[in-house]
Formats: structure tokens, sequence, C-alpha cells
């Protein structure tokens, strides 16, 4: 798995029937050098995707990249290729529209199997987007098969570039949706500004005050008004006028975004959950983590108090999916 915030490669090995059964048995992360996550970056938004000269070029070198994790992974939990059933490749998205009906995940799911001598299954949205879907999230349903027998309703939010929410009832239905921003905006403005890409430790929102009349103003947007499912581009906020701000009152107000929409989210699921689990890297957020179960008004934990493995648990879905 590689997400929108654009961090590095996960990749993740498990046992399961495709069910209700999962076993994870190993994990390894691979964090992108600067210079390759630049080049990626410069694929955002090119609609010719993988007929564009640089992002064909970014696909082959990313595929590349996750054969070297596939091989990592490998050799870390002693496992040989034949092994292995199949990797689920989701690619890098480079844009996401799809009230076009249009979608576009990058790497070639053809020259990975070549170089791993593993099956791949890969392209999860396109057909779904084509049909008129959102092609997004698809997480949801790992979430539920991990969560089978937790007491329910539960709630996991993962809070990656964007944040999508996973609510899951006592009959096992499912809602689940694109919240609003999640780190992609944060990481941004830290990396225009300070030159490293994400608040470490939270620490420059903490020092900052919220621009409230912007986090208003954003949630005003009609998405947050739509019904589920819908989903979002990585960008779709990404030209909000923030130079007013100070750095630390941009990271307030950008933690402050994805957590007001979050809690706007509560508002389209049928009840409140007895528990919201929160994975991806805003977890490692303590204003946003704070602020998060201030606002949505129940418990709110990390996933590893569950037992789960936040950093793996996008990997472990393709593998599942």
């Amino acid at each position: 798995m590689s997400g929108t915030s654009l961090d590095g490669i996960d990749a993740a090995l498990i046992a399961t029937d495709g069910e209700r059964s999962v076993k994870p048995l190993g994990f390894v992360t691979v964090p992108y050098r600067p210079d390759f996550r630049q080049r990626m970056r410069a694929c955002f938004n090119i609609l010719e995707g993988a007929a564009d000269p640089h992002v064909a070029a970014t696909a082959v070198e990313l595929t590349q990249l996750h054969a070297s994790a596939v091989d990592l992974l490998l050799k870390r939990v002693r496992r040989a290729p034949s092994a292995v059933d199949f990797i689920g490749f989701h690619g890098q998205t480079i844009w996401h529209r799809p009230h076009e009906r249009r979608t576009c995940q990058i790497g070639d799911g053809a020259l990975l199997a070549k170089l791993t001598h593993i099956p791949v299954i890969n392209d999860f949205r396109s057909a779904d987007v084509a049909a008129g879907g959102q092609g997004a999230p698809l997480v949801p349903l790992y979430h539920a098969a991990r969560a089978a027998t937790m007491p329910r309703p539960v709630a996991v939010l993962n809070i990656g570039g964007v944040a999508n929410i996973t609510w899951i009832d006592r009959d096992g239905s499912i809602i689940a949706f694109d919240t609003g921003p999640g780190n992609a905006l944060l990481d941004d403005w830290m990396l225009r500004h300070t030159g490293v890409p994400y608040d470490a430790d939270g620490k420059a929102a903490s020092k900052g005050n919220v621009d409230w009349a912007l986090v208003n103003g954003v949630l005003e947007r009609d998405y947050f008004r739509r019904a589920a499912p819908k989903s979002l581009d990585r960008n779709e906020f990404s030209h909000l006028q923030l130079e007013h701000l100070n750095v630390a009152d941009g990271a307030a107000t950008l933690a402050m975004l994805t957590v007001a929409s979050v809690a706007r989210g509560f508002q389209l699921l049928a009840k409140k959950p007895q528990l919201l689990l929160v994975t991806g890297g805003g977890r490692h957020h303590p204003l946003m983590m704070r602020w998060l179960g201030e606002m949505v008004g129940c418990p709110t934990q990390p996933v590893e108090a569950v037992g789960w493995n936040g950093d793996a648990l996008e990997a472990e879905a393709f593998a599942y999916l």
C-alpha cells in the first residue's frame, strides 16, 4: 500500500479466507526517499495518467520499489515467493474524480508479478468508478472483518492523506465514506514552510490558534452535506487561502479542519458508535487525537488499543481484498 500521504510503502503478509478469518503474519514499511517523493508528487493531477512520460517512468520506479518491499518482507518472515498465493497491489492514486467516472492509480501489476514471481491483483478502483460508484474507501470490508467479534456499533477512522470512516452496526451493516481532509493538507503546509513533511508530535499545531472562520467556511461546502457513499481526491482542498497565517496557526487550523470534518461526518452515522478506533498517521498527532475525543462524544483510541497494527492495516486490507 502506498497512500496519499506519500510517506512510503507498507507491505503486509496475512493468512485469510477472505471473509472473517484474518491472521497477520508480518509487516514492513519502506520510507520513500525525498527525491522520489517529489517525483511522485509531480504526478498528481496529470490527467494523461500513464500516457505522460514522467508518470510512466515514475510508475516503473514505483513498481520496482514495491518489488523490493515484497522481497524485504519475505526475507523478514522467512518465506519463499512460492508460499504466497497473491499480492494485492493498490498502486499510487494520482487523481480521483468519481463524479467524472474516472480514477487513476499508477503501478504496473504485470511488472510486479514478473519481478516477484507471485500473481498480482491490481486496479481495485477503476471498474467501480466506471460503473458510477465511488471506488473509495475500500478498507471498510477489512475493518468489518477485524471487528467481527467486537461490541458494536463501532467505528474505525483512518486519518491518512484523506480521512475516511467505517461504521459497523450490530447486524454487520456498514456505512463508509471519506470524511474530509486527513493529513495531506497539514503535511504539505509543514513541508512548504519548514522543509519537514509532517507536524512531528503535533508541536506546531499545539502552539497555534485555529482560524475558525476558515474551518467553518470549508465545512459549508456541498461535500459535507452529501450522503454517503462519497469520496475525495487528495487535492480537493489544496487551494485554501492560508498564507495570512503563520506556521503554527496554519498547522492548528488544518488539524482542526480534519477533526471538525470527522465530527460533521458523525451526523451521517445511523447511531453513535460505542468506540472510535483511529488508524493512519493522524493517530500519532496528540492534539488531533485530543480534539477528536472532545468533538465526537464517544471513547476514542488508537487501533493498537484493540491489538491491531495501525501502520500495517491498509496493506493488510489490500491483501484481504
